[in-house]
């Protein structure tokens, strides 16, 4: 993949535009999700009457509902039977168990690189077929294609993409301040102090769910050493006590550690749990308790719970550029065969299609890699202009750093990259000794992988 050019399509459309769970383990009942009639013939799938198959996920909530939607036409076009099979996090650890004791699901949804890596190194993972493989060439860019690809062979589809180099704003908030999105990090910051001095509190930090601190780092550190460094870094063929952490750490620090720009304070910040930033910037009319919140475009689903509205009440920028760009950092989740079955590759090729993605776009709070996928099919100009930045942006993607990393390092709580920065949001003066236990960490969980 290539530099972080993506900025000018990251800006495209935003500035513009700015549920129950289902448990029954079967898809929805509800058969309005599909395509419709003009696109049924884009793929054909095979007759699967009859056949049983599993898909397992870490959704829950208004995520899994949706999902269940796109199995359920995924049944109406096969005849096969689909089970959805509830995982914990780390998912990893989940199908462990599932394949020791012989039941491995037809096909799990993978929410990190280092997952699909870890599950061809075990061996569990089965390489896409020849039609999945086709729609794949058809409707994904290159690089997300490598995403979902082990030593040149194509084993993973990604289905849902997450733009996580976002942020959040309340007009009304930006409006009584009188300013306007920021484009650079020096802007942005200038745009707080502006803030704070309206009286409030500038920025909502979900320091609890330690995963939004790593994505505030690496939006950071992205821009600010650039993506050859960030691709060293993700694969540690550079040490974190290198220079470049220390500049990203100290950049971060200086936000994390101005008084008064953290709602809450670190102390509060670090009780605070992703919905919860999200719905105090938008509670509380024109007095939040915050005015921004970062994150990606599934903030949008929080919002929702809320009595704002996205793209009035609601409306997002880029995240500022730190070096000579902003970022592109992105997530996703991605299917991959668990079984060599007829079902397993006919689910995969389905999910590659935009038939498939357009069943969840239409619900909202998803963003599809899939670059064939009508913009018309998101419901409101946000989601539009996200997507369609995330598309413009092309092979120009970076991965989420921390999802790269070997579990133990860069997704558990209370241990590594996770419990490193939430020490650093306490104490972000200590740059050096951040790095330190940054690089202790990561050495001996490489090393391991």
């Amino acid at each position: 993949m290539v530099a972080c050019a993506a900025v000018g399509a990251l800006a495209l459309g935003l500035s513009a535009c700015g549920g129950d769970d289902k448990d029954d383990g079967k898809a929805d009942g509800d058969k309005s999700g599909g395509g419709g009639k003009e696109s049924t013939a884009a793929v054909q799938l095979p007759k699967l009457d009859g056949e049983k198959v599993s898909v397992a996920a870490v959704w829950g909530g208004a995520e899994r509902k949706v999902f269940l939607k796109v199995l359920d036409e995924f049944e109406k076009r096969t005849g096969a039977e689909v089970s959805f099979v509830p995982a914990q996090d780390p998912i990893i650890s989940f199908l462990e168990s599932k394949v020791a004791g012989g039941q491995p699901p037809d096909v799990a949804m993978l929410p990190q690189v280092g997952a699909i890596e870890q599950a061809v190194r075990n061996k569990w993972a089965k390489p896409v077929g020849p039609e999945a493989q086709k729609q794949l060439d058809k409707n994904y860019a290159q690089g997300w294609k490598d995403l979902g690809a082990v030593d040149g062979k194509q084993y993973g589809v990604y289905f849902k993409a997450a733009n996580k180099s976002l942020i959040w704003y309340n007009t009304e908030v930006f409006a009584n301040a009188g300013v306007k999105e920021p484009k650079t990090w020096a802007d942005f910051m200038k745009t707080a102090q502006t803030v704070y001095d309206s009286g409030v509190t500038p920025v909502s930090v979900a320091g609890a769910e330690a995963w939004t601190l790593t994505d505030w780092f690496e939006n950071i550190y992205l821009s600010q050493a650039g993506p050859e460094k960030y691709d060293q870094l993700a694969q540690h063929k550079i040490k974190w006590t290198d220079p470049s952490v220390k500049d990203a750490l100290t950049t971060l620090g200086g936000l994390f550690g101005k008084k008064g720009f953290i709602a809450g304070g670190a102390s509060g910040a670090l009780q605070t749990e992703f919905p919860a930033s999200v719905k105090q910037t938008f509670t509380g009319g024109d007095q939040p308790k915050a005015g921004m919140v970062f994150e990606g475009d599934m903030v949008s689903l929080a919002i929702a719970e809320t009595k704002a509205e996205v793209g009035t009440d609601a409306k997002v920028f880029p995240f500022p550029a730190v070096g000579d760009e902003s970022p592109a950092v992105v997530g996703g989740d991605a299917a991959v065969a668990l079984k060599n079955s007829k079902g397993a590759q006919a689910l995969l090729t389905f999910l590659a299609t935009p038939d498939a993605a357009k069943i969840w776009a239409e619900a909202g709070g998803f963003v599809s890699p899939n670059k064939n996928l009508d913009l018309k099919a998101y419901p409101n100009d946000v989601q539009r202009g996200i997507a369609d930045a995330l598309i413009k942006a092309g092979d120009d993607i970076r991965f989420d750093m921390s999802d790269q990393a070997p579990q133990s390092f860069g997704g558990t709580p209370g241990k590594g990259e996770w419990k490193a920065l939430q020490d650093f949001l306490k104490n972000p003066k200590n740059v050096a000794g951040t790095q330190r236990t940054l690089e202790d960490a990561a050495a001996k969980a490489y090393k391991k992988n």
